[in-house]
């Protein structure tokens, strides 16, 4: 039997950026689950577990962190027992939020929260990335690669010759919603 490639005439991705994550959001995690363990009785007797198990289970989950920006996409993948693998088109990421709460910036580390289009109404994010190693600039990068991929242009790059153009079709606009506006009113 012969294997055909699958997709062949599909061309990969470029990566642009591999981003590394923060080795503190190590102790963040084991900061985390000793917090939340010690809010029970039951959560008191495993703290020493958690302590002992808990660090072999943090180095795994550390090294199975994956975060890749390439000319189409987000590609993120995390978890040892619970696997989390997403890619998200750049055309779909409406916003990404940094976040940096005081426990988070004791660590040193921030969260930036990934918002699609589908996810904005339900006041929810669709990832979140915890402890990317300088966070502000890979923020940056996924934006400017996301407006390249949509074509849109800053306000600042439009230039003053296209608010000339724009002015006519506003007016316009502006006649259309005034002549629906006094439909309304007579009914």
């Amino acid at each position: 039997m012969i294997n055909k490639p699958q997709n062949s005439s599909r061309k990969r991705a470029a990566t642009i950026h591999e981003a590394t994550f923060e080795p503190r959001i190590k102790k963040y995690v084991l900061w985390s689950g000793i917090i939340i363990l010690s809010l029970t009785v039951v959560g008191l007797l495993l703290v020493p577990v958690w302590l002992i198990a808990g660090r072999i289970y943090i180095n795994k989950y550390y090294d199975a962190l994956y975060c890749e920006l390439t000319t189409r996409a987000l590609h993120f993948r995390k978890g040892i027992l619970f696997k989390t693998e997403r890619t998200i088109p750049l055309d779909k990421i409406q916003d990404l939020t940094f976040k940096e709460g005081p426990v988070l910036r004791y660590f040193g580390l921030s969260s930036l929260y990934i918002e699609t289009a589908g996810q904005s109404a339900q006041q929810t994010s669709d990832m979140i990335l915890t402890g990317i190693v300088d966070a502000h600039n890979f923020r940056s990068l996924v934006m400017d690669q996301r407006d390249d991929v949509t074509g849109y242009q800053s306000d600042t790059s439009l230039g003053n010759s296209n608010e000339h153009e724009l002015a006519p079709i506003l007016n316009e606009i502006n006649e259309s919603l005034k002549k629906i506006e006094n439909k309304l009113a007579e009914n």
